[in-house]
């Protein structure tokens, strides 16, 4: 070390606390609010990294050179930092936090002549703006909407008008609408998605467009569904405002981790059963909703594919929270009643577990 200006030692101490009190805040928030052990792991690894980088600094150099008492910094607040907006609010700070300590290591080791820990810090830098957009991507929009039944409306699978189906479904307490056109004209569908929003937002619903983003942002919906052969979430994600929610449809863990890593606010999770709409697809079954549930707890879902309401009581009493319906909404007689039963099919485990 060619030398050990105290102001220099005060800045690496200031900024190594800095930097792992960032992580220790990630990681807890991986751990305690993603339940994503592989996060976590990641976080807790950079830790572990950036003491390595900060082995040539003895601890009590370090430790001689910190006067809070003294530090001017102390007493100077930023407008932003007696509050954050919720945890999503308290991730991006820390990850801000992250980066900027890193860099600022990283020139302090270049000051002090310490080559090797400040090409080490350099990765760490690198790492860091990974690890910070790892989070902001987790959190996605910041908009995490628990569904209960969302009716994907497909005109020509309602018996009755495709308005009826809508109305039917918005009274008896669906709370999400998917727009699902695949053959429709883009100023058509944007017409129809206008028109569902416009009953979607008058009783407190959500509306969602299923592939088509330019006909989501348009119309004002919520969001957009994004399928495996769409546009990539990450890259929806690009442009669209912060509180759009984007869905993504997987099939199996590492489709949903993929999703989730990327942007996704929800995961269409299927097919359960086998569906007329997409007979090429195997049912993956309880066994994917299952393990689902079990790694991804604080991402909604929604169940999908040949549900109806006995099938929505079965996946209900395996934790399901929420599933997407086509066929038993749009080609009911009655969507009123058919509505009304697959609601109170999800609200079943609700009624039992209070029982007991």
């Amino acid at each position: 070390m060619s030398s050990t200006d105290p102001a220099i030692l005060r800045i690496l101490d200031a900024n190594a606390n800095r930097a792992r009190e960032a992580l220790r805040v990630l990681e807890d928030i991986a751990r305690f609010a993603f339940d994503d052990a592989q996060l976590a792991e990641r976080t807790k690894s950079m830790r572990h990294a950036l003491g390595g980088a900060l082995a040539p600094i003895a601890n009590t150099l370090l430790a001689a050179a910190r006067d809070v008492e003294g530090d001017v910094g102390t007493s100077i607040k930023g407008a932003l930092e007696s509050s954050r907006d919720g945890l999503r609010g308290v991730a991006l700070a820390a990850g801000k936090r992250l980066t900027e300590s890193v860099r600022s290591l990283e020139e302090s080791m270049k000051a002090l002549g310490e080559s090797a820990s400040a090409s080490m810090f350099e990765r760490l830098r690198y790492d860091a703006y990974i690890l910070d957009a790892a989070f902001a991507l987790r959190f996605g929009g910041g908009v995490k909407r628990q569904w209960s039944v969302c009716l994907l409306l497909t005109e020509a699978l309602c018996r009755t008008s495709w308005s009826e189906v809508l109305d039917g479904a918005l009274a008896a307490g669906v709370d999400c609408i998917q727009v699902r056109e695949k053959t429709m004209h883009a100023s058509a569908l944007l017409a129809r998605v206008c028109a569902v929003r416009e009953r979607a937002l008058a009783v407190g619903a959500s509306t969602i467009v299923n592939d088509d983003l330019g006909v989501a942002l348009a119309s004002g919906a919520d969001g957009v569904h994004l399928g495996c052969d769409d546009l990539p979430v990450r890259s929806a994600r690009k442009c669209v405002p912060a509180s759009f929610i984007i869905g993504a449809s997987t099939h199996s863990l590492e489709e949903a981790r993929r999703a989730i890593e990327s942007g996704a606010d929800y995961c269409g999770v299927g097919a359960m059963f086998a569906t007329a709409q997409k007979p090429e697809l195997a049912p993956t079954g309880e066994a994917y909703l299952q393990a689902y549930l079990a790694h991804f707890t604080s991402v909604p879902h929604l169940a999908i594919g040949g549900i109806d309401a006995p099938r929505a009581a079965q996946l209900s009493a395996l934790g399901c929270r929420g599933v997407a319906v086509s066929s038993a909404l749009c080609r009911a007689e009655d969507p009123l009643h058919a509505a009304r039963e697959l609601l109170s099919a999800m609200r079943s485990r609700t009624r039992e577990s209070v029982s007991q």
